[in-house]
């Protein structure tokens, strides 16, 4: 099944985007920040939730591993 179509494997996918981006810009901020708009914008607005809900990110993605490894 795709991971558009099971909600568990969506939120995986998205916790994981905001998290890779939150990290590249980290390392070369160059990479996101020309692209503010338009499609390549989203990954700027996803380093962007990763960096200020940094805490709120890391409980979720600390709440879905254990979703993962012990209900799945």
């Amino acid at each position: 099944m795709s991971a558009l179509f099971n909600f568990q494997s969506l939120l995986t996918v998205v916790l994981l985007l905001i998290c890779t981006c939150a990290y590249i810009r980290s390392i070369a901020p160059r990479i996101l920040d020309k692209n503010k708009t338009g499609v390549l914008g989203t990954f700027w607005k996803c380093a962007r939730i990763g960096e200020r809900l940094s805490p709120y990110v890391a409980v979720s993605c600390v709440g879905m591993a254990i979703v993962i490894l012990f209900f799945t």
